[in-house]
């Protein structure tokens, strides 16, 4: 026990020495308002993590995400890549951050972007969700390294994009091009803001679609003319409302997902748009087409077969309520849940740093929405990742979000912990 407790204390410690370094370089980082959509400043960015990187040890790799749609000479797409070599290659603990945040939007009492610190609290877009969780990583590596300790595996820093609106040209980039896949990763640890107590074992599944209603244009005067697409949407949405949703109401998954709502399979009307633009210039027409988007969370248990095939069957009930409307689903985007395996290296490494660090036993969750840990599974096919950080849940996209600097600070101890836990150390 003895022998272990040493190099444990001293990079407790290194982390404590570099408490000012993180707090600066989270406020710097939330300084480059990295803002999706439609993707502003990332090359800036990733260049500042992969100096910063650099100067901590890691060799330093960028990737642009070529192939990409969203990839482009305005808003190019470039991911960074850190790695720190130890006495053996593997096994290697990667540790992955995206750098995107959403717009700052309405109700800010301080600059969003000012990386203002007061009060124990590093504000501005992306202080949460999840720019303080990179800096978590980078020094957890770093705390290891000052403290001279040498680990047996490799460990490897990532920041990248677009999680935010879905990950393609970030982690799943990364991961369809095997830079980040099972044949050179063994664990992989996302620091997202779940609560610095929590570790994260996986997500509910996703399924976006659009219904689009179509009928027949006439003059406004005259609507009798016409079939309206809105008349035709507005039973659907009377169906989603009445049927459906009591439906998923009474469905709730095992998995540990928070919070407690939603631990049952919802679903929400994102957007919708028929007829006539409501601010533009008034024309008599009756609408002939309406197109709604809507958001359907689905468990683990449901499965997406299924989940599409209740909402085609909505659909079909639906066409005999008003036979002169036609409607087509149309499939946007699928995530299929995830879960972390019980019995997990990553899971034990994680609830042990909590314990030691915070003296009280972490609490297993699941994620209402989904995160990178999604590609991570999938398509890198590694089982064994969990997401574990900085920051209060309910800060992510929030006016005014912040994280707590004593949370950075404790979060960053436990993934250094985890680190050595998982290299063998």
């Amino acid at each position: 026990m003895t022998g272990h407790a040493a190099p444990i204390d001293r990079v407790l410690r290194e982390v404590d020495r570099a408490a000012d370094e993180i707090v600066a370089f989270t406020s710097e980082m939330i300084r480059i308002p990295t803002v999706n959509p439609p993707g502003e400043h990332y090359e800036d960015c990733a260049r500042f993590i992969g100096d910063t990187l650099r100067r901590l040890g890691f060799e330093i790799e960028y990737f642009a995400a070529e192939g990409r749609p969203e990839h482009t000479a305005r808003h190019p797409r470039l991911n960074v890549v850190g790695t720190k070599h130890g006495t053996r290659p593997r096994p290697t603990v990667h540790l992955n951050g995206h750098f995107d945040v959403v717009p700052a939007g309405e109700g800010w009492t301080l600059d969003p972007f000012g990386g203002t610190v007061r009060d124990g609290r590093i504000y501005g877009r992306g202080s949460c969700d999840m720019k303080a969780g990179i800096a978590a990583a980078a020094f957890a590596a770093e705390a290891i390294r000052r403290a001279g300790v040498e680990v047996p595996g490799t460990i490897e820093v990532s920041g990248t994009v677009d999680e935010e609106s879905g990950g393609f040209a970030g982690v799943a980039w990364l991961a369809e091009h095997g830079r980040l896949s099972s044949l050179r990763t063994d664990y992989c640890i996302i620091p997202e803001p779940l609560n610095v107590d929590r570790v994260c074992i996986g997500h509910r599944g996703v399924y976006w679609f659009e219904v689009a209603a179509r009928g027949h244009i006439a003059h406004g005067s005259m609507p009798f003319l016409g079939v309206s697409a809105i008349d035709g949407m507005s039973h659907v949405l009377q169906a989603v409302r009445e049927e459906l949703i009591p439906a998923l109401a009474a469905r709730r998954t095992a998995v540990p997902v928070v919070p407690d709502g939603a631990r049952q399979a919802t679903i929400n009307v994102n957007g919708i748009f028929g007829g006539q633009p409501v601010d533009g210039i008034q024309t008599p027409c009756v609408a002939d087409v309406c197109r709604a988007v809507f958001d359907r969370r689905f468990l683990l248990e449901e499965g997406f077969d299924a989940t599409r095939a209740e909402v085609e069957a909505l659909i079909d009930r639906v066409r005999g309520r008003m036979p002169q409307v036609s409607y087509a689903v149309k499939d946007l985007m699928v995530v299929h849940p995830t879960r972390t395996p019980d019995d997990s290296p990553v899971i034990a490494a994680i609830e042990s740093g909590v314990q030691q660090v915070l003296g009280r036993t972490a609490t297993r969750v699941a994620s209402p929405g989904t995160y990178d840990h999604k590609h991570v599974a999938r398509i890198a096919g590694v089982p064994h990742c969990v997401a574990y950080g900085p920051g209060e849940l309910e800060q992510a996209h929030q006016p005014d979000e912040y994280c707590r600097v004593d949370d950075l600070i404790a979060s960053t101890k436990v993934l250094a912990l985890a680190i050595l836990d998982l290299t063998g150390k």
